[in-house]
């Protein structure tokens, strides 16, 4: 019994060293830091981004000091990025923010920050998914618009600005929008109150979003529907004067279906 114990301890011995020496090699150990680079970047731009994200690791890790290490911290946050890994591609950006404040390409980080959250794809664009409008809250558009803004604020010649403002033009329609397809759910249900409400964030927030004029619309409805006499003339004024040539029909008018089904 005792030599069959002592056979089968020497057997799991010699089969861990075989083990160890079949561990997989770490062919970068020894690579200076521009072949890691020229590597890292090959394999990005192949669309192999995990194996890239691994790679600027390395670099940074092996060469943390000096630009490499800070170029693969940005390129991290890229790739990231185009692996739609919001979390992630946040996180690097945040942290190359705090830490390289003055770097010479910070203004791509803040237009990155932009763009991860215009692409969540937990934002206003679920609204084509069968999801009620009142269960989604756009908090990426949000994000986005407001990420946008601190790039066009902070940094108003940066080569980004340009795009940033198309894209916060966008995205200040698409909350407008968010708000007016709340305002129409709630209009529905006989909530006028909460239609209102909806409305005039839609009319306030997003002045010259197209959105204002079925907004301005709405309102004048659902002060109707609530008997404030008042409000609604004001309201009704102030929708004749801006929209004078308005398809939504006037008071008085009697179109062959509810303009609501029209939605």
């Amino acid at each position: 019994m005792q030599k069959k114990l002592s056979k089968l301890t020497t057997l799991i011995f010699v089969l861990s060293l075989f083990g160890c020496s079949t561990d997989k090699v770490d062919e970068t150990k020894n690579w200076p830091a521009p072949k890691i680079y020229s590597e890292a970047r090959e394999e990005l731009a192949s669309g192999n981004y995990e194996r890239a994200i691994t790679l600027f690791e390395k670099l940074e890790a092996g060469y943390p000091f000096g630009t490499y290490a800070q170029q693969a911290q940005l390129e991290i946050a890229y790739a990231y990025y185009k692996q739609a890994d919001q979390a992630q591609a946040l996180a690097a950006v945040e942290r190359f923010i705090k830490l390289h404040p003055n770097h010479p390409n910070v203004d791509y980080m803040y237009y990155l920050r932009g763009l991860i959250n215009f692409n969540d794809p937990t934002s206003f664009l679920d609204r084509f998914y069968p999801q009620d409008a009142t269960e989604r809250d756009p908090k990426g558009t949000r994000e986005a618009f407001d990420a946008f803004k601190r790039l066009v604020e902070k940094f108003p010649n940066s080569e980004y600005a340009p795009d940033a403002r198309l894209r916060m033009k966008y995205l200040v329609n698409a909350m407008a929008q968010y708000e007016l397809h709340v305002a129409r759910y709630y209009y529905r249900r006989g909530a006028y109150l909460s239609a209102i409400n909806r409305a005039q964030t839609a009319v306030t927030d997003y002045r010259e979003s197209p959105a204002t004029e079925e907004a301005l619309f709405i309102m004048v409805q659902g002060y109707e529907k609530l008997g404030l006499t008042e409000l609604h003339d004001d309201t009704q004024r102030i929708f004749n004067k801006n929209f004078p040539n308005s398809a939504f029909p006037s008071k008085g008018q009697r179109p062959a279906r509810r303009w609501w089904d029209f939605w």
